[in-house]
């Protein structure tokens, strides 16, 4: 079996060390898989150093994982800090190092990973064709890209680019700060692939190139080798360093496969077409005197035959009849679906909701010609898949009719990761109901919505809740991002 991960650093054609480190590898006596890349910030005294420094403290503090994962990564990342900066009290030389990582474990067995962010290195998520970057660069230019301002091109030649807010060493007391390492988790579903890696690719190469050779058909190994050799050939102005995993469980759905039928030859015997199959039936009798026996009963009861064979035709033409007028009234009856108040659901909503159920991939463009804004709602839109991304290339309107008084969109707890763009909720009492999702939006408006977005924890009754409820992220503006 292809090893499922792999990771692979180069000095670049620009640098004369390298001060990037990765870790791969699997966790002995379990299915989890540590993924890491830890760039030394380029340009200071020791990056070598702290970037080792972090890499034996993240191994150290996952080499035996007990309890929760975010708070084994999070205790291993503040180790690192606190040893780098003790690292850099100790030899005078070292007083400016510091590094940035990026640290994902995938557990196999529950389809998933989670991954903790400090600093400009990078976290994608291959599914599907689709390449989405789920870090987020924690810098002057990163913000800019990620909030659309910038357009990837330009960020690649942006003059900061290299100007970091946050990493391992800078002395921030990240222990006391609870926003200062980003988490997050997400499904890691068959196929999917992970690619972790440092500036020296990001800047080098953009997700179209990226995306190419991750969608070839080559081994980890030989991905991991093209991604370097496009950064070197496009530049190669720093160190390169890239971690890939990839999940090979299996589907959890299968085709079916067609039946094969068994043969028995001791009990089976081949009978002339014209003879009934019945008198093969006829046990322990000698098939010559079977056969005329019914040789004789055909034609005595000849008639008989004819008039029972006439019979079953005319019951089946009644039957066919029957059933052809029930699918037509029921084809009436379902053809503009009713809602609680029994108000008929219009052709866009029902497009739209079908869409989504057939939705095939993750991703819908919707376009003018598909459909036209507004879109009035009688009933919720039900979003159950896993990972939905719905972008409008236009502002689309989504509006409440003046009977609904429902929510606009209902996200299922099986859907983990939401993203919209472009949408405009008109009149609801609520437009989004969620259920601990991730949702992510993009110049999505609420207009006269009594409430943006609820979300329920339903939790189980008389158990004990551990957690906490996080920050949401969401800011507004005056105009859309581009």
């Amino acid at each position: 079996m292809e090893k499922n991960y792999f990771g692979l650093t180069d000095t670049g054609k620009v640098r004369d060390n390298n001060e990037d480190t990765f870790i791969a590898e699997s966790i002995a006596g379990t299915n989890l898989i540590i993924a890491c890349v830890i760039d030394g910030v380029g340009g200071y005294s020791g990056g070598e150093i702290a970037s080792g420094i972090a890499r034996k403290a993240i191994l150290e503090g996952l080499s035996r994982p007990r309890g929760e994962l975010f708070t084994l990564m999070k205790t291993a990342i503040i180790a690192a800090d606190a040893q780098i900066m003790q690292e850099k009290q100790r030899v005078k030389d070292y007083e400016s190092m510091a590094c940035v990582l990026t640290l994902a474990v995938i557990d196999l067995d529950r389809n998933q990973f989670h991954y903790a962010h400090v600093g400009d290195t990078r976290l994608y998520l291959m599914r599907d064709h689709s390449l989405v970057k789920i870090s987020k660069d924690q810098s002057f230019v990163g913000f800019m890209e990620d909030s659309g301002r910038l357009t990837e091109e330009q960020a690649m030649k942006h003059p900061k680019r290299n100007e970091i807010n946050k990493a391992l060493g800078f002395g921030a007391q990240i222990a006391s700060q609870e926003d200062y390492i980003e988490f997050g988790s997400s499904p890691f579903l068959p196929a999917d692939q992970l690619l972790i890696c440092s500036d020296g690719l990001s800047d080098m190469v953009n997700k179209q190139e990226i995306s190419s050779i991750l969608l070839k058909d080559d081994s980890l190994e030989q991905k991991s080798a093209s991604l370097i050799q496009a950064a070197n050939r496009n530049g190669g102005l720093d160190n390169i360093t890239v971690v890939l995993v990839k999940n090979n469980n299996a589907p959890l759905l299968h085709e079916a496969t067609k039946p094969q039928l068994k043969s028995d030859n001791k009990k089976t015997s081949k009978v002339p077409l014209r003879e009934n199959p019945v008198a093969v039936k006829q046990e322990n009798a000698p098939a010559q005197l079977v056969i005329k026996e019914i040789r004789h009963e055909q034609k005595s009861n000849k008639g008989i035959v004819r008039f029972l064979v006439l019979i079953c035709l005319g019951l089946l033409a009644l039957c066919i009849y029957l059933f052809w007028r029930n699918t037509e009234q029921q084809g009436k009856l379902t053809q503009q679906p009713l809602n609680a108040d029994n108000t008929p659901r219009n052709a866009q909503e029902i497009r739209l909701q079908d869409t989504l159920n057939n939705l095939k991939g993750n991703i819908l463009i919707i376009s003018d010609s598909l459909f036209t804004s507004p879109i009035l709602l009688t009933e919720e839109l039900v979003f159950n898949r896993d990972t939905v991304f719905i972008k409008s290339k236009k502002e689309l309107v989504i509006r409440a009719d003046s009977t609904f008084k429902g929510n606009a969109i209902v996200v299922k707890p099986a859907g983990k990761y939401i993203f919209l763009e472009n949408l405009t909720f008109e009149n609801f009492s609520t437009a989004i109901s969620a259920h601990n999702n991730e949702l992510v939006l993009k110049n999505v408006q609420f207009r006269d919505c009594a409430n943006a977005i609820s979300s329920d924890y339903p939790f189980p009754q008389g158990k004990f809740i551990n957690g906490k409820i996080s920050r949401n992220t969401f800011k507004t503006d005056s105009i859309p991002t581009p």
